[in-house]
Order: C-alpha cells, then structure tokens, then sequence
C-alpha cells in the first residue's frame, strides 16, 4: 500500500516546470506536468506520486495528516523514518488480484 505525505510547495521552477517541495523537513522536486498551469503556489500542500505533484490538498486536511504520520514515525528509529519520507512518491502502482 501506499501513503502520500503532504507536501508544502517552497518553490517554483517555471522553466523546468517542477516545483520543490518539503516532505517532513525533506527538500526534493517534483514535476508538475500533471497539473493545470498556475494552479500550484508556493505555500500549497500537495500529493505526489512517483515524482509528480497530483493534486493539491487542502491545508487544514494536510496538517491533520502530518500530524497523523509523525505520530507513527515517532515509533521507528531514525533510519526507517527518513527511508518513510524519501520513499513515500516512489512506490510501485499496485495491483491486486
């Protein structure tokens, strides 16, 4: 299974169309080509998924879910955390059978 963490978009990257995102303190990019042009600001939340932002999230709905992972991530060790965090858009589409 996989969990999207929100995201808090810190910049943006016209040029290259990505943005740079904070995952729980991570700092990394994402494309946007996914999305409508100019509908993704600096200071939104949003979901990504194999490195593309998806769709914006409201902010009230993310800060509730941040709150909700550093609760499980208080209960791993350092190592598993930052593994949680750096893998969260990389997983695998999944089917079930």
């Amino acid at each position: 299974m996989c969990l999207s963490i929100p995201s808090k978009v810190t910049k943006i990257d016209k040029g290259n169309n990505t943005a740079t995102v904070d995952t729980m303190g991570v700092s990394r990019e994402a494309s946007l080509d996914l999305m409508e042009e100019n509908s993704v600001a600096i200071g939104d939340f949003v979901l990504i998924h194999i490195g593309f932002i998806m769709n914006k999230i409201d902010e009230e709905d993310a800060l509730i879910s941040l709150e909700t992972y550093r609760e499980i991530l208080e209960v791993m060790d350092e190592e598993e955390r930052q593994n949680a965090i750096i893998e969260s858009d990389n997983c695998p589409n999944q089917t079930q059978g």
